[in-house]
């Protein structure tokens, strides 16, 4: 009984710290150039990326990298939405390529995409931001369409807006 007591104060004690405690202290994660977030109902993930967001850096790409760490990828970002398609030539590792429109949300999702194979890989119309990722994990965490993006390029008008 005794015990019961202390616990139902400890709790009535810890309700009563979280009602005073500002709003900010259950924040959104932190929005950062080299970090994607990404949620859905399965959870969240995050990812550390390189962010390629000229035309010179789109078209490298992941070309010629032997082994990227699981929870690293690259995020191609886009001027404004369009139609886009990549593939695979001079890629050396299998990926999933994670298509968004301008409010981050996913689109599309082209899981293990081939290393080498130059066949075209059509993200659609108004994507905005492309995310790559180690082939199979998109599936693993069940990124799928209707999934959100969290990062700086995508603005205020985000559907998970920083």
């Amino acid at each position: 009984m005794l015990h019961s007591l202390r616990r139902s104060a400890r709790t009535a004690a810890a309700l009563a710290a979280l009602a005073l405690a500002p709003v900010a202290a259950v924040a959104e994660p932190a929005c950062r150039d080299d970090t994607v977030w990404l949620r859905g109902d399965w959870g969240e993930a995050r990812f550390r990326v390189e962010v390629a967001d000229t035309p010179e850096a789109r078209a490298q790409g992941l070309m010629f990298v032997e082994e990227m760490p699981r929870s690293e990828g690259m995020l191609f970002v886009y001027e404004r939405p369009q139609r886009v398609s990549f593939w695979m030539k001079n890629t050396l590792i299998p990926l999933d390529m994670i298509f968004a429109d301008r409010a981050g949300v996913v689109r599309r999702v082209h899981a293990e995409a081939v290393p080498g194979d130059t066949t075209p890989i059509p993200g659609g119309d108004g994507i905005f931001v492309v995310l790559e990722i180690n082939g199979g994990l998109a599936e693993r965490f069940g990124i799928a369409p209707g999934t959100e993006l969290r990062h700086p390029s995508l603005g205020a008008q985000a559907a998970w807006p920083c």
